[in-house]
């Protein structure tokens, strides 16, 4: 079927039943004026569609004659129909059913949409008529046409001609019946929608409309249509089963919520499985201790749905049972037990934890200590006395815990456990405790000012060096500060753990920091601090002038000629004037030469693309420009190999650098042809008429060396 005429077809169905306003829009009888007008002449099909389109909102009466003549009209009946569909009256309607005595095929079938969708009663017997027509898409739109009409007499019609429809009719008969079923219930006659939606049952249709049959004669039952619900429940068939699930979900009252917890029992483990989940999408019915039981004996998987349900649906009083559930010896329940607990809503659920925790002991009292972390219940005093336990998972429950829990003023506490734990084996969690506390405090100023002046307190190095990691997490103005103090220490740890925490900062203002301890006379990391420095310049997205300046500034702090190379990079990947001079000047160091030559031909094309002439720099640098000729060119491993020479070919320039268009060799040459190997790119070329070839690793700067 064409995509135009089938959108035809469905498009209505989303109106189908939306009544006709009961009061007539009050239009612009102006602009209906102009709108006709352009109908009338000789514009564009275009112009007349969106007249068309504008007359759904001022046309009247009389715009009729004028879209009608747009009916037989391939390209503009169409834009006619959304007009003529919602004008008021019968004027549209007889425009409607006339034009169906002279139109065939695709341009029939839109005006039989239109008459369904405007619902015209008396269009009915010549839509009956069609039903039998020999065009099977004409018989099918007529067909819907009449459901969407749904009167006693479009409904007639239907029934009588589902008995003896051809097969390729009669899903259309049996989706114009369950429009008219539903039209039925919207109008208090659920006798009369029964009667349809068994009638289809047993007709011969295509397996979905039984299926919509099946759910429409369930629910218009209302509770007699559970016995029927509860069949289909049973239903060796899978989409039967499916369609119970869906249709339970929608069921009106509690008195279904019943039955499906009695079925439970009655179904294999899989389907037991998903009536839970079924069951669960009706909260305010679902009879709760029905999954309470279910979650805790029967069929594992039952049992793992029922207790994800509870997360859902339960409430305190489930608490017990699915702290005894999280205890159990089957890995798979308890943690599923212990994640319905986390989640579990209400502060009630918190009170009868909270309430547990003093008189716990062993396996349930690390249980309960766990839920207070993730649920965050406020429990500091018997988390503290927790900490004395003998049992390690007991005391490292307590404080993960506590690091969920403490607020502000509870931060010393960690603070203390991370200086002096009382047993050594606590330590590490003493530490991963007091981060996570700190970087989820509101104020992290505040929390980096108190842990800054246990720093300073802080008599052993290795505390020191913990405190500073868990600074560097919090971030801020106040971290920064104290971080970089570290770095300017005269000890070697500190400036260690400074310049690694400075490298991974996340703003831009760590960079006069790193630069400050990058030019430090002796710093053991003054190579690290330059190369962070150098990574916020490259990566973080910064004024202009700001990037430049620091680039300016790397490349007299960097020391060593790999970081000058780093910061040549930076001035490839942002092209300006500015870094083009840095270029140019990076050409005259003899460890640079190579780089700095790919830097500025790379900077020299951005530039010349957007109009800046850099011919006399170029010369002046020693940098002519040449006759460039890809020969061949091969790209790949030992696995395979690809030739890229056409994609090199239409990348050359006039310089000996080749620019790919992606970030990548893989992408700029469509694709890895030896995936999981080392690959080269290997060049056979001429520049200025001499050959050369040369070879380069995945990745590298394509700049052509001159042949000798």
């Amino acid at each position: 079927m064409h995509i135009k005429y089938f959108y035809c077809l469905a498009l209505p169905l989303l109106f189908a039943l939306t009544p006709l306003a009961a009061e007539p829009i009050k239009v612009s009888a102006e602009k209906e004026m102009e709108l006709l007008a352009v109908l009338q002449s000789d514009a564009p099909a275009a112009d007349k569609a969106l007249a068309c389109k504008k007359l759904a909102i001022d046309g009247s009466a009389a715009a009729v004659p004028d879209l009608a003549k747009l009916l037989p009209d391939p390209q503009l009946q169409s834009w006619a129909r959304i007009a003529l569909e919602v004008i008021p009256g019968p004027e549209a309607d007889e425009a409607l059913r006339k034009a169906t005595q002279s139109l065939e095929g695709r341009l029939l079938i839109g005006v039989i949409n239109s008459l369904g969708v405007r619902r015209d009663a008396k269009a009915v017997e010549l839509l009956t008529k069609r039903v039998a027509d020999k065009d099977v898409e004409v018989a099918s739109a007529a067909a819907v046409a009449l459901g969407r009409i749904g009167d006693a007499a479009a409904t007639k019609t239907l029934r009588e001609a589902l008995v003896n429809a051809p097969k390729p009719v009669n899903s259309a008969i049996a989706e114009g019946l369950m429009l008219c079923a539903e039209q039925r219930l919207a109008g208090d006659k659920a006798a009369e929608a029964i009667e349809i939606y068994d009638q289809v049952r047993i007709a011969q249709v295509p397996n979905q409309r039984f299926l919509e049959a099946t759910r429409g004669a369930i629910l218009a039952r209302k509770d007699e249509g559970i016995t029927l619900l509860i069949e289909q429940l049973r239903s060796p068939e899978k989409r039967l089963f499916q369609l119970a699930l869906s249709t339970a979900r929608e069921f009106p009252g509690s008195a279904v919520d019943k039955a499906l917890a009695e079925e439970v029992a009655n179904l294999n483990p899989d389907r037991g499985a998903l009536l839970i989940a079924a069951m669960t999408d009706r909260p305010n019915t679902v009879v709760l201790p029905a999954i309470v039981k279910a979650a805790g004996t029967g069929p594992k998987e039952v049992r793992i749905a029922a207790i994800t349900a509870l997360s859902r649906v339960g409430d305190a009083s489930t608490v017990s049972a699915l702290l005894e559930t999280a205890l159990d010896g089957d890995a798979d329940l308890a943690d599923a037990a212990k994640a319905t607990l986390a989640e579990l809503s209400g502060e009630k659920v918190d009170s009868q934890i909270a309430a547990l925790l003093p008189a716990a002991t062993g396996k349930q009292l690390s249980l309960l200590i766990e839920l207070v972390g993730a649920r965050r219940i406020e429990a500091t005093a018997a988390l503290l006395k927790a900490l004395d336990s003998n049992e390690t998972n007991v005391r490292t429950a307590a404080l993960t815990a506590l690091g969920e829990t403490v607020d502000a003023k509870g931060l010393p506490v960690l603070i203390a456990q991370v200086a002096t734990p009382k047993r050594a084996e606590d330590a590490a969690a003493a530490e991963k405790a007091l981060k996570a506390a700190s970087i989820r405090m509101p104020d992290r100023e505040a929390c980096a000012a108190e842990l800054s002046a246990a720093v300073d307190n802080a008599k052993a190095l290795p505390l020191k060096v913990k405190l500073l990691e868990v600074i560097g997490a919090v971030g801020g103005k106040k971290a920064l500060a104290a971080v970089g103090m570290a770095g300017k220490s005269s000890v070697p740890e500190l400036q260690d753990v400074s310049t690694r925490l400075l490298g991974e900062w996340t703003t831009e203002d760590a960079a006069p920091v790193l630069l400050e301890l990058a030019k430090m006379p002796g710093h053991k990391y003054q190579g690290r601090a330059i190369k962070g420095y150098i990574r916020i310049a490259r990566q973080f997205v910064l004024p202009e002038d700001l990037r430049n300046e620091m680039c300016a500034k790397a490349m007299d702090a960097a020391k060593q000629p790999g970081d000058k190379k780093l910061v040549l990079v930076v001035l490839q990947r942002y092209p300006n004037e500015s870094t083009f001079k840095m270029a140019l000047a990076a050409l005259k160091v003899a460890d640079l030469k190579a780089e700095a030559t790919g830097t500025v031909m790379s900077i020299a094309q951005s530039l010349a693309s957007k109009g800046v002439d850099v011919k006399d720099q170029l010369a002046n640098a020693g940098i002519e420009k040449v006759k460039v000729e890809i020969l061949k060119a091969e790209y790949g491993g030992d696995s395979g190999k690809k030739d890229v020479t056409a994609i090199l070919q239409r990348q050359a320039t006039d310089l000996p650098l080749i620019t790919l268009t992606d970030t990548t060799y893989n992408k700029s040459f469509g694709g890895d042809p030896a995936p999981g190997s080392d690959k080269r790119l290997k060049v056979q070329y001429k520049l200025n008429g001499k050959p050369g070839e040369a070879t380069f690793a995945e990745g590298a700067l394509i700049l052509l060396p001159m042949p000798n």
